[in-house]
């Protein structure tokens, strides 16, 4: 099983970046696809989420307008664009992969991790 992000990189505020994930070893249709994100001391913080055949979607309300989350079934991949970048959307970003939709709870449940893509935006 792997979950490997990436697209990470450094741009400048009000910039946009496109993370991807790509999923192998598990049947990827049949999970709930999620990214959070990290900073050094603090904790892992939620960011999107998109339902088992892309239709549903929810987003942490600090990023709602200018993330958009998406996913391809057929090449097992996961997507989140991310516009008007800011300073304090600095982070390594990390998918994950869980079988419940829960609207709200993110807390836990979590099957599969990828290994974190840094993002760091400029002021």
């Amino acid at each position: 099983v792997q979950l490997q992000a990436s697209g990470g990189g450094l741009v400048q505020a009000g910039g946009s970046l496109r993370l991807s994930c790509a999923a192998s070893g598990f049947t990827f249709r049949s999970y709930v696809m999620h990214w959070f994100r990290q900073t050094p001391g603090k904790e892992r913080e939620f960011v999107a989420t998109v339902g088992w055949d892309g239709s549903s979607t929810d987003y942490a309300d600090s990023v709602k307008g200018r993330f958009t989350i998406s996913r391809d079934n057929a090449k097992n991949m996961v997507y989140l664009q991310m516009n008007s970048l800011k300073p304090e959307d600095t982070a390594v970003y990390y998918c994950a992969a869980r079988r419940r939709f829960v609207i709200q709870d993110y807390s836990s449940g979590y099957d599969y991790w990828g290994q974190g893509t840094l993002v760091t935006v400029s002021s």
